[in-house]
């Protein structure tokens, strides 16, 4: 974004600053918006878009502590966490500096300031709003929201390990975006105008998992009345993402082992090979430590698979990367059902940030596309905000009937609840597959 494109506003109880800066910005901006009451920034935020904002630290304050500006940086993150703010005082301090900008501040000026140095800060901060500090953009409009410290790291492994033909490793929880991870690293590789071909191996049956994956031959069984060829085979010279890897059995892992090795895949009912030219990527909700039990995975296969991993944080973990995500998602869904623009009231972002999120980003998505679609008029407040109905029930108390049905819903309900939705993992800890686990939930319709 360029300055001339900019919309800036200026809080400051001073009213030289505010017409020096006025008077230096006005030429050089689209609009310039002064006020002398810090009380008015969430108002005006409300009436008028604004790319930037420059706010001073301190106003009736006795003692120039910089806690008033800091408090009006808050309100206007949690307000829009995508606002730019410098921060400006006349009492530099290098403590105060670096809390400014661990809570959210892109710069921060000490009065006097060089009108040069601020209008350089000014265009380098909107220079980086097209760049990948809240986003990472792919050429098919994949989008990977985050500001958050971790999320930084995240996006820069993926620009680190794109390129390359490594094996990645995406690691996270349900609903984190582990599939999202997946085509960026695709969409940012030299292979990305060749297929991308994603495989659920932990859906797959033992009779469906080779056929599925290399292929078969007319003939090779019953019902295989022509040649097909497996997912390998088709995302030869692009990438193959096999995601939920560590539900697969141990025949499985062995089969997929001697693929990797060779390099080549033989079709069901075929006695010749077929080279394969692949970049692999899995992911699995497990944990390395999980992964690293060889009477459940093998650890020959854990180093063909993971020249790399890459960890998806949970929600819960990433500050305020859930205000940015809820925005993102809100306006996306405003304008899918020609509804809003929307601005979310103060106890609707509380509600947000004082929720848990086992279900991570899916559970937000879902959470607000139905905030949006029940909203009436373009204010979400807390009421618009209902979450999940299996959650809810989840946190039922245990009933003391000793119907054989309800203790196994009692037990379903109380195992999900402690593994946090993670499905993979109540399972394990039930006795049964993921598919029997779904069959019950459907059948107690939880």
């Amino acid at each position: 974004m360029l300055l001339k494109n900019a919309n800036i506003l200026v809080i400051d109880d001073d009213d030289d600053v505010l017409t020096a800066l006025r008077l230096l910005l006005k030429s050089l901006a689209k609009s310039v918006v002064v006020n002398r009451n810090p009380n008015t920034i969430i108002s005006l935020l409300e009436k008028e878009s604004f790319d930037l904002i420059i706010l001073d630290m301190n106003f009736n304050g006795v003692v120039h502590t910089g806690n008033e500006g800091i408090y009006w940086l808050n309100k206007i993150k949690n307000f829009n966490p995508k606002i730019d703010v410098i921060l400006i005082t006349a009492y530099g301090d290098i403590d105060l500096a670096i809390r400014s900008l661990k809570e959210g501040a892109s710069d921060f000026l000490v009065k006097p300031w060089v009108n040069e140095k601020l209008v350089e800060s000014i265009n380098q901060i909107l220079k980086k709003k097209t760049t990948t500090k809240h986003k990472l953009d792919t050429k098919k409009g994949l989008k990977i929201i985050g500001e958050s410290q971790i999320m930084q790291d995240v996006f820069l492994k993926i620009s680190k390990v794109s390129p390359t033909d490594a094996n990645i490793l995406i690691l996270g929880e349900n609903g984190t975006g582990k599939d999202l991870i997946a085509k960026a690293i695709h969409e940012n590789s030299n292979r990305k105008n060749k297929p991308f071909v994603k495989v659920d191996v932990g859906a797959l049956t033992s009779s469906l998992f080779e056929s599925e994956l290399f292929g078969y031959k007319k003939g090779a069984f019953t019902g295989a009345n022509e040649n097909r060829i497996g997912r390998f085979e088709a995302a030869n010279g692009g990438t193959l993402f096999l995601d939920e890897i560590g539900n697969i059995t141990l025949g499985q892992q062995v089969r997929l082992l001697s693929v990797l090795q060779n390099r080549q895949v033989t079709p069901l009912g075929s006695n010749d090979s077929v080279d394969l030219d692949i970049r692999l990527i899995c992911a699995t909700n497990l944990s390395l430590n999980d992964l690293a039990d060889e009477s459940k995975f093998r650890k020959d296969l854990i180093y063909r698979i993971n020249t790399v991993d890459v960890i998806m944080p949970p929600l819960r973990d990433r500050d305020n990367d859930i205000i940015l995500l809820s925005h993102y998602f809100v306006d996306a869904y405003a304008e899918k059902y020609f509804k809003g623009p929307f601005t979310l009231d103060q106890n609707f972002v509380n509600k947000i940030k004082e929720h848990d999120f086992p279900g991570n980003v899916r559970e937000l998505q879902y959470t607000l596309e139905r905030s949006v679609i029940m909203a009436e008029g373009n204010i979400l407040r807390s009421d618009d905000l209902v979450f999940s109905a299996i959650e809810r029930t989840v946190k039922n108390p245990v009933s003391k009937s000793m119907n054989l049905e309800t203790l196994e819903k009692n037990a379903i309900l109380n195992v999900i609840e402690k593994n946090k939705g993670n499905i993979s993992k109540s399972a394990k800890e039930l006795g049964i597959t993921r598919t029997a686990l779904y069959r019950r939930l459907n059948k107690y319709d939880l």
